[in-house]
């Protein structure tokens, strides 16, 4: 299990450093379907797994390049410092196949609204 779960999160470091994705597109669902894990403990894996090094490395290389807003991303964090706790508390709340569900359903509206938008 452990190069399970370090195989994980190397696809979501390379895919994160790519388009800037990793948590609930990349670690979670791999949580689910390979880990064999519940939502409650995917989501709680994975935050606690980003919780430090996410983007550290790679939001480095961007801002070298000059491709950072700084003012935006210190915003985006507050918003995600805030948002984890209450999106925490919801989550918590769901059955596991109601979790499942709602997750996907997520996932396919953004998957559409990004095909159609290209």
């Amino acid at each position: 299990m452990p190069l399970l779960f370090l195989a994980i999160g190397l696809a979501a470091g390379l895919l994160s450093g790519l388009f800037g994705i990793g948590g609930g597109i990349i670690i979670v669902p791999a949580l689910l379907l390979y880990g064999r894990m519940e939502p409650t403990t995917a989501t709680g894996t994975s935050l606690m797994a980003l919780l430090l090094p996410v983007g550290a490395l790679g939001a480095w290389q961007y801002h070298r390049n000059g491709h950072v807003n700084v003012t935006a991303g210190l915003l985006v964090a507050a918003g995600l410092f805030v948002g984890a706790y209450f999106g925490a508390r919801v989550g918590l709340t769901l059955n596991p196949t109601m979790a499942r569900r709602v997750f996907a359903i997520f996932l396919a509206l953004v998957s559409a609204r990004i095909w159609f938008s290209a």
